[in-house]
């Protein structure tokens, strides 16, 4: 299990907060930060013992993730978990496919290699989608100096806020690295998120709408001149920094100490579902359990 507290803020989402559904799935504490109104719905859903209620209602989204530093720092702990409530498994890589995985490991694990070094402000699990590699493996166990987003590991000894309404996350870790922090993304272990206003409520679905994804750009790249810029990817407005982050080369400090050693960590195959139609799948069953799977 993480030894970091796990926070989800969520809003409006207590019919579809995907999150909260897999951390329960696998045993992992967590509390959902909520707003006043909204406090039945998800004690209803998920009980009033996992929710923390926020002292106002509508106070957006960079209001609630300062919060949560907050209480953290309160409650005496080094660093903190914030997981969007729209990501629906963790995942890790097994003989080459991305499958879903224990998220107690995934973000242990995450945890573990954090704690070794000192200059980390921000870590966190890459997207699924963005892990991808030509080969069965990803490229690199992790990416340095990048962004860091919906499922971030925050030191709390970092100075900095949260502050952009657009980006917030990106911010941060700019905010980091141009303090000569490091950040770190996990590819070895992956959060399969779902696309942003894929579920209706939410903090920030409202901005979005209309030219949004153009004004989220924008304020980015008037916060960070001559880093970000505003470019067209994906057939609609992006943010984009300066050399893919390639700019940002504080290497990583290990912890007066500390060793490197080698530990592995034992996966088993577990059939979770009914049947199994992928045959390759079928396959890593038998081959691992020595039988034939449904």
């Amino acid at each position: 299990m993480p030894r970091y507290p796990v926070y989800v803020p969520s809003k409006a989402r207590s019919h579809a907060c995907q999150t909260v559904r897999f951390l329960i799935r696998d045993n992992v504490p967590f509390s959902i930060v909520v707003e006043p109104q909204d406090e039945p719905a998800y004690a209803n859903q998920f009980g009033a013992e996992r929710l923390l209620v926020l002292d106002r209602n509508d106070g957006g989204l960079i209001y609630v993730r300062n919060w949560i530093k907050a209480h953290s720092i309160e409650l005496g702990f080094e660093r903190h978990w914030q997981l969007d409530d729209n990501i629906r498994t963790l995942k890790t890589w097994y003989r080459g496919k991305r499958l879903p995985c224990d998220a107690g490991l995934a973000l242990s694990v995450c945890e573990d290699f954090t704690d070794r070094y000192e200059n980390i402000a921000v870590s966190g699990l890459n997207y699924d989608t963005f892990a991808r590699s030509g080969t069965s493996q990803p490229r690199e166990p992790f990416w340095l100096n990048v962004h860091v987003y919906s499922c971030t590991l925050v030191n709390n000894a970092i100075p900095y806020a949260w502050r952009s309404v657009y980006n917030d996350d990106t911010d941060l870790c700019l905010q980091a690295l141009a303090g000569g922090w490091c950040t770190v993304l996990l590819n070895a272990f992956m959060a399969e998120k779902l696309h942003t206003m894929k579920i209706s409520g939410g903090n920030t679905d409202a901005l979005y709408q209309g030219d949004g994804r153009l004004r989220m750009a924008r304020a980015l790249e008037r916060l960070w001149p001559g880093v970000v810029t505003t470019q067209r990817r994906f057939k609609r407005p992006q943010h984009v920094v300066k050399n893919q982050w390639r700019s940002f080369d504080t290497p990583l400090r290990l912890k007066p100490g500390v060793e490197i050693k080698q530990s592995n960590v034992e996966l088993a195959l577990r059939q979770t579902a009914t049947s199994v139609h992928s045959e390759r799948l079928r396959r890593m069953l038998a081959t691992d359990h020595g039988a034939s799977p449904t």
